[in-house]
């Protein structure tokens, strides 16, 4: 299985204990990769501290997308190149966009957001 970034949305739907078979077997493979705002936008939507604790140690034996300072060149070309085309999306999103996109990875998201950002930049998306 080639890398898989995994998207806010999908880890929610995990961690509310719903159902994410390809989160699920991108895990069992140790093909996920995480980026860096993601562990920001999780941990800032929980509100008990145990969640939070939760969430770090699971975060913690993922492999994090490196984001050097070209990553977020990256990322305001990308955002420059979806705004001249009609799509405005936020910095976090491009941001998890661009680490797909650096990996040459499929993005697991339930965030129809990137569905336009695929159409203009080749991002693979698959439902989470």
């Amino acid at each position: 299985m080639s890398a898989v970034v995994v998207d806010t949305s999908v880890w929610i739907e995990f961690l509310a204990g719903r159902p994410t078979p390809e989160l699920d077997a991108a895990l069992s493979h140790g093909a996920v990769i995480l980026p860096p705002v993601v562990v920001a936008e999780l941990v800032s939507g929980a509100r008990k501290p145990a969640d939070r604790a939760a969430i770090v140690e699971l975060v913690a034996y993922l492999p994090v997308h490196d984001t050097p300072v070209d990553h977020w060149v990256r990322v305001g070309e990308l955002r420059r190149k979806l705004l001249d085309r009609g799509v405005t999306v936020s910095t976090p999103d491009a941001h998890v966009a661009q680490c797909a996109l650096d990996r040459d990875a499929v993005l697991l998201t339930r965030d129809r957001i990137f569905t336009g950002i695929a159409r203009v930049a080749g991002l693979r998306v698959a439902p989470g």
